[in-house]
């Protein structure tokens, strides 16, 4: 019989010793584990706690502003006007600890050979460059020039890194001590040039807090909260709709913490709050009929300084036009043209000097502000007139409807033009143009035929009769938008000239109501004008003139969607309104043939003396349908003549193209403009 060789109770016994060793061995190695940490912290408490609590109470927590991915600005129909292109950019911290100028000059070399190996050579930047960017108080050959601006805040030592370059910088960026890669962003402008001066431009803040009228940037300086605050070398809004809607497209900043101790040395961990992207802007311009309306300008300019043109279309000296087109109703322009114009992205980075002298004659807005004539020779441009003229003949509707609704004469009252008439003691004559003599005359004919002389006698110098008649006619000017703002909230809007005081003045008051009742006498910006026509379409409301349709989020969430907006209300019987638009339905001008619409218009020729010389400026208003107001337009071509030749012929294409576009009845007409 086999016997078993373990005994069951033994291998028991045994197992129960293993077990009991080895908990007995866990215990031990938990509490060795406990008495350690136990231990190290009281060394930590005790003995290295003072000099830990006088390195923290010697250090700082730094937070620095991390600007935010600009919104975008789109035309009414999403077509992309000014955008944020996302890049990575070289920045470099001084250290103020780091007093080694043989390794910092070593390190701006080390700089200069990567960027020519990894980056475009043509934006290839020298050490010499680099070491001046690194603003660490000396040059390249270690002469001192200055004490560091400032410690801890990043330079920017390069822009627009190439994808090999930031591979290369992530790469090896344990050998760049100090340098790091950060994402930031470059306006881009649409290379069709599209509404450049209301779009506006960017420069950095550096200049913008320093520039005389930025207020707003002048403030922004002032904050110190990382959160608000703007970096030097950020680039922000510097005029047009870029700085009207400056916070809305710049967004949120993001923050960027770090600890440095009294040296400005990093000390710790870095803690980032991203930041948030700007919000999206949607203007009332309408891409085609804005470059329709660039275009125009330029080839009617070329056409009038044809010397080949008759004595009416010849303008030798016109070398500028503007035009805006804006919506009776609602006061959205979809067209603001200043030409010539220029390109925007010239801004980033800095001008160079020939490019600051090829656009500093245009670079402004000449729809709302005093933009001389495009003479490069002082001298030369001083013979010729601004932007700013007088609207000549385009403020006679207004002239007559201030002679009914002040009574001074009735619609059917008959007047005889013999082609000129005099006033004063001294029998001062005022003419018609050409001197023509037009016979029996009423309110509407002698809109139609453009009168001066029943403007003069039949409102100016009956008014003048009037106790304070020249405050009357200031009130109606300012009720009609004219020597006031317009409301735009554009930076740098005039509010024109008030020639009509200055008259009254030096002359007489006599002499300034007889003048300023056929147009020469108040100097005015397109805008204005623009608004005074959609009035006289609207039959009394003031328009203020929109330019933005809709601000989104970057996500597409709609945050404001802006009203149409009634600045003041003129009330005038309707039997007024009837006659001034019969009038203007009458009015003879040029480019018209064919326009499928009634519309009401007035051409003006406004005669202004320039350097003891007189000039002729084209003007014109227009809106249409007549029977039901959509659009209105103003053309102003500066010595441009006869505003029949000068300046309507660019109303109609501007007209042809929002019917094209919009549609003068509601419904966009895609035959609108082309010959049958």
């Amino acid at each position: 019989m086999a016997v078993s060789m373990e005994d069951p109770d033994k291998k028991e016994l045994v197992r129960r010793r293993h077990f009991s060793f080895r908990l007995n061995f866990f215990f031990f190695c938990t509490f060795l584990l406990f008495s350690i940490l136990i231990v190290r912290l009281a060394l930590l408490q005790f003995v290295d706690g003072k000099r830990y609590s006088e390195e923290e109470a010697n250090s700082t927590i730094i937070p620095h502003s991390i600007p935010p991915i600009r919104g975008s600005i789109f035309d009414r129909n999403n077509y992309p006007l000014a955008t944020s292109v996302s890049t990575q950019s070289l920045y470099y911290t001084v250290d103020a600890s780091n007093k080694d100028k043989d390794a910092i000059v070593a390190l701006a070399r080390k700089l200069e050979d990567a960027f020519r190996k990894n980056g475009d050579p043509a934006k290839a930047i020298s050490a010499e460059e680099i070491i001046k960017l690194m603003d660490v108080g000396y040059d390249l050959n270690k002469n001192r020039t200055k004490e560091p601006s400032y410690y801890s805040i990043p330079r920017k030592i390069k822009g627009d890194l190439t994808q090999q370059e930031i591979a290369y910088f992530s790469w090896y960026r344990d050998e760049f001590k100090g340098v790091d890669i950060q994402e930031e962003s470059i306006r881009e402008y649409n290379d069709k040039h599209i509404a450049v001066q209301l779009v506006g431009y960017l420069k950095q803040f550096s200049g913008a807090r320093n520039t005389n009228g930025l207020k707003f940037y002048q403030e922004k300086a002032k904050s110190t909260d990382p959160t608000e605050k703007y970096l030097d070398n950020e680039y922000v809004g510097f005029d047009g709709i870029e700085y009207m809607y400056q916070e809305e497209l710049r967004g949120k900043n993001g923050v960027k913490s770090y600890p440095v101790n009294a040296e400005g040395k990093i000390v710790g961990g870095v803690s980032i709050t991203k930041p948030e992207k700007g919000q999206n802007l949607y203007l009332t311009i309408d891409k085609d009929v804005q470059l329709t309306a660039q275009e125009a300008i330029v080839n009617h300019l070329q056409y009038i300084k044809n010397p080949a043109r008759d004595r009416y279309t010849y303008a030798p000296n016109a070398t500028t036009g503007y035009a805006v087109a804006m919506e009776v109703d609602t006061g959205n322009v979809v067209a603001m043209a200043s030409m010539p114009d220029y390109d925007p992205n010239y801004w980033y980075g800095g001008l160079t000097d020939q490019e600051w002298n090829d656009i500093m004659l245009y670079y402004r807005n000449g729809t709302i502000s005093d933009v001389p004539a495009n003479w490069k020779d002082p001298k030369e441009r001083a013979k010729h007139p601004s932007s700013l003229v007088y609207l000549g003949s385009t403020i006679k509707p207004l002239t007559v409807l201030i002679g009914l609704q002040e009574k001074l004469m009735t619609i059917n009252e008959t007047y005889y033009d013999n082609g000129f008439t005099t006033f004063g003691k001294d029998k001062t004559t005022i003419r018609n143009s050409d001197g023509r003599p037009w016979g029996k005359l009423n309110v509407i004919s002698a809109l139609a035929h453009s009168s001066n002389t029943y403007m003069t006698d039949m409102v100016g110098l009956r008014l003048y009769a009037r106790p304070n008649g020249l405050e009357t006619w200031d009130s109606y000017m300012k009720q009609f938008g004219l020597g006031v703002l317009t409301g735009s909230g554009l930076l740098g809007e005039k509010e024109g000239v008030l020639d009509y005081f200055h008259e009254a003045e030096k002359a007489s008051t006599q002499s300034a109501l007889a003048r300023a009742s056929w147009g020469q006498l108040g100097r005015y910006t397109p805008l204005q004008l623009v608004q005074y026509a959609a009035m006289l379409g609207n039959r009394g409301k003031r328009m203020k003139p929109q330019f933005v349709k809709k601000i989104e989020t970057n996500d597409g969430q709609i945050v404001k969607e802006p009203d149409p907006e009634v600045l003041n209300e003129v009330n005038i019987p309707a039997e007024y309104w009837n006659a001034v638009q019969n009038g203007m339905e009458l009015v003879n001008k040029q480019g018209f043939d064919g326009f499928p619409y009634t519309v009401a218009t007035k051409t003006g020729t406004s005669t202004q003396s320039v350097a003891g010389k007189d000039v002729d400026n084209a003007v014109f208003i227009a809106y249409a349908p007549a029977d039901k107001p959509k659009l209105a337009i103003a053309v102003v071509v500066p010595e441009g003549g006869f505003g029949s030749y000068g300046a309507a012929p660019i109303a109609r294409k501007i007209f042809d193209a929002y019917d094209r576009s919009i549609g003068l009845t509601g419904v966009p007409n895609p035959n609108a403009g082309q010959q049958p």
